[in-house]
């Protein structure tokens, strides 16, 4: 296996669970001068000593090919993802997520890989026109940050339909768990329900579907090991709609306290942008993939919460973007 974005929150769960699971793992990181291994240094000393870690920059050609030698399957979960940021520099995203997706399927393409499992995002979709969303919804662009993934997406379905690499595309929806960045809805809100006697917010409103991330995980390694699904597009998700209101609330009872809860004026997201509601149809998965979360919500947040207790000191609650 060769797991690109290995150093991210879902990139790290990754390659823990297919170490855990026998495979042969090699995994691509950015090289900075510290060497950072980025989330994989909160995986177990174990699973890290089991890794090939290979550095490079996904926007080499040359770099991404030595990484895909001698893999038979790539999981390409690298991507420029915080969406405010998107909106600052859309550049810096289609040169990470459209340029770095055509090297990683170059690559795979010129290696005769057997299956290439390219990591898209329910952001895809922008609000929710029908619900649940089924892989048959339209595209719809909220945000650069999600018209470089519906670039990125395509890219990977045209390589199957023009030269047969053997893509299929994973659309996870919100996953969350351990290890997540403080930009994210659920980390931040965990962070100041811990440390803070008011937690501050945007908007409440918007709906999500929430997916642990160790399902995410499997869903992914199940796009990567069964026969028959190339050129499929499919969600991961739970179909289960939870506001962040709701989100509030629940990580209230489970933290044991009462802080004040106050709507702030700034938005992280221009206001025609703002994705309202995102709900997954999971039915495909659970045909193809013989796929089902494990872990539902209340669960995953108590997971969440015990390690980002552990974890507090190096989170920093941010004006979320989800």
């Amino acid at each position: 296996m060769l797991v690109t974005g290995a150093g991210g929150f879902i990139g790290s769960h990754v390659a823990e669970r297919l170490v855990q699971a026998g495979a042969s793992v090699r995994v691509f990181l950015r090289y900075t001068s510290g060497a950072s291994h980025g989330c994989l240094a909160d995986c177990p000393s174990e699973i890290v000593d089991e890794l090939d870690i290979y550095f490079g920059d996904l926007a080499n050609p040359e770099a991404v090919s030595g990484a895909a030698a001698g893999r038979e399957v790539v999981l390409n979960l690298a991507a420029l993802i915080p969406i405010p940021y998107s909106y600052q520099h859309p550049r810096e995203y289609v040169s990470a997520n459209i340029t770095g997706g055509i090297n990683v399927l170059e690559a795979c393409r010129r290696a005769d890989v057997q299956r290439v499992v390219h990591i898209s995002s329910s952001e895809v979709y922008g609000t929710a026109q029908t619900v649940p969303i089924d892989e048959l919804h339209p595209l719809q662009a909220q945000s650069p940050y999600a018209a470089t993934k519906i670039g990125a997406d395509q890219l990977a379905l045209s390589y199957w339909r023009s030269f047969g690499t053997p893509v299929v595309v994973a659309r996870p929806f919100n996953t969350f768990g351990p290890r997540q960045s403080q930009r994210a809805v659920i980390p931040t809100i965990i962070t100041q329900a811990l440390t803070r006697d008011v937690i501050e917010l945007g908007s409440t409103n918007p709906t999500r579907d929430f997916l642990y991330v160790t399902d995410t995980a499997d869903g992914i390694m199940r796009c990567g090991e069964v026969e028959g699904v190339e050129g499929e597009v499919i969600n991961l998700g739970t179909g289960v709609e939870v506001s962040v209101a709701d989100v509030v609330e629940r990580v209230l009872r489970l933290v044991g306290r009462t802080p004040t809860v106050v709507s702030t004026d700034t938005r992280v997201r221009p206001e025609a942008s703002e994705v309202e509601r995102l709900v997954a149809d999971p039915r495909k998965a659970q045909r193809l993939l013989s796929w089902a979360p494990q872990v539902d919500f209340d669960e995953g947040l108590q997971l969440t919460v015990d390690w980002i207790r552990g974890a507090v000191d190096g989170y920093r609650p941010t004006l979320y973007a989800i």
